[in-house]
Order: structure tokens, then C-alpha cells, then sequence
């Protein structure tokens, strides 16, 4: 199936240009020096558990999620809810530009119209184009694969938004207060999903995954064969949002 993520309203005309120029970013995007990536079909053994506070990430680790769409009801949207209160992500009545770490999306089937409703984030790609696009090194990918941006060095560029194919960052616009200590952000710099990165190092799952109802999102070590999402990976059917771009995501979904 060719899926192609979609806001839940019509996309203006402006949009389509921007997406006209992300995808000639993207084809460019390969001779601009990237991050080093962990390599294709390389898995380890180790259980999955968060790393010790005194040590740092490895690439023996590699989080993310498995999302079972058909789980998601229509008008759910806890998964939203709970990102937002996590990182204190208040809009500014601006859908269009208001912070949206994780949003809800509907695919469409170009061919037979069916449409599926699902939670839209930050890919976290081995091979992320928000990295390779990036001018000073704020976007980078911890060896683990969390893709994150470094708030001291970001300048407000937007290539990275531009390069995204899932539209998973945003830009602040205004001043923020009130901002949790683990999750900083700043007027003038992008941010997207962190994978809940604090929680994550403590051994807990991202605050989306927790607050499921159906348990629709589930969290774990991809390079762990034996952890619980490795094994419904290997047993059941899923894909990546625009495989074809050969990002190799950390989200993977089925039902779509």
C-alpha cells in the first residue's frame, strides 16, 4: 500500500509547495555530510533495559515503537493529551504553527480511498534527513537512535523541517514559560519528539505508550530479538509511513 500522511483537513496549496521543495531537499540531501548511522541488519543480544546513569548510550540499543492502527478509535487521542501535559506543550489558539510533538493523521489509500486514523511523530531514522540538512550539528542521533535537537546550538534554520517527510518538528514562534526541566525549549528553535528520552534513561516507556488505552502503542528495544517488540515484528506484518525513502525509521505501524 502507498501511503502518503495527510493533515485532517484539506492541505492548502502553500503546503504542496513546500512538499514539492522538501522532496528536492531530500534528493539533494545525500551530499551533505550525515551522522554516522548504525549499520543495516546489525543486531545484538543484550536484554532491553535503560543504560546506568554513569554510562553512556550504546548502539547495542535501538528504542521504538510498533503502532497497531487498528487499535486507535476514531476519536482518540490520548496519546496527544499525554504527550502535551509531559512536555507542557500549550497552544496559542495557531493550529497551524501551535507545537505538535506527536499529531493525529489519516492515511489515505490512493487506489481504493480507504483511510486509516494514526499517531504522526518524529520517525527517529537511522538515517534522518533532519541531521544531514542541519548546518551546526543541533539536529544529531544518539547512538541509541533517538533523533533530538541540541537547543544551545539550533539557529531557527528550518532546513530540518523542510527535509522532514512526516512534518514531525516545529518551529517556535513564541516566548515559552513554564517549561519542564527535562524537556527545554525556546523561542526561535525547532523541536519535535524526544522518545521521552528522560524517561526512557530512567527505564521508563515515553508517556504516549503509557497512557495508551489499547495498548496501541507498543515501546521497546528493536535490536533486542527477544524483547516484546522484536518478537511481534518477527511474527506479525508491519511497515514503515514512506518506506521508499529507505530512512530504516524507528516507528513502525501495522493495519495501515
Amino acid at each position: 500500500m502507498s501511503n502518503t500522511p495527510q493533515q485532517q483537513a484539506g492541505e492548502p496549496a502553500e503546503q504542496n509547495q513546500i512538499d514539492s521543495y522538501r522532496r528536492k531537499l531530500l534528493g539533494g540531501g545525500a551530499a551533505i555530510a550525515g551522522a554516522a548511522a548504525l549499520g543495516p541488519g546489525v543486531f545484538f543480544t543484550s536484554v532491553a533495559r535503560a543504560k546506568p546513569a554513569d554510562q553512556a548510550v550504546s548502539s547495542e540499543v535501538r528504542w521504538g515503537f510498533l503502532i497497531d492502527a487498528n487499535k486507535c478509535a476514531d476519536n482518540c487521542d490520548k496519546c496527544v493529551t499525554a504527550c502535551n501535559d509531559e512536555h507542557n506543550l500549550t497552544g496559542f489558539g495557531r493550529p497551524e504553527t501551535d507545537a505538535q510533538w506527536i499529531r493525529a493523521v489519516t492515511l489515505r489509500d490512493r487506489k481504493t480511498g480507504h483511510t486509516t486514523k494514526l499517531p504522526m511523530m518524529c520517525q527517529h531514522c537511522a538515517h534522518p534527513p533532519c541531521v544531514d540538512v542541519c548546518p551546526t550539528g543541533a539536529s544529531f542521533k544518539r547512538a541509541d537512535g533517538i533523533v533530538l535537537v541540541d537547543k544551545h546550538i539550533c539557529i531557527g534554520c528550518r532546513y530540518c523541517m523542510m527535509a522532514c517527510p512526516y512534518k514531525a518538528r516545529s518551529f517556535v514562534h513564541e516566548t515559552i514559560t513554564n517549561q519542564q526541566e527535562y524537556s527545554p525549549r525556546g523561542k526561535g528553535t525547532v523541536e519535535s519528539c524526544t522518545l521521552c528520552v528522560h524517561r526512557v534513561d530512567k527505564g521508563e516507556i515515553p508517556a504516549c505508550a503509557e497512557a495508551c488505552p489499547e495498548k496501541a502503542i507498543l515501546f521497546g528495544n528493536l535490536n533486542d530479538p527477544g524483547s516484546d517488540i522484536s518478537q511481534r515484528m518477527a511474527t506479525e506484518a508491519s511497515t514503515e509511513v514512506r518506506g521508499d525513502l529507505r530512512l530504516d525509521l524507528g516507528v513502525r505501524y501495522q493495519g495501515i
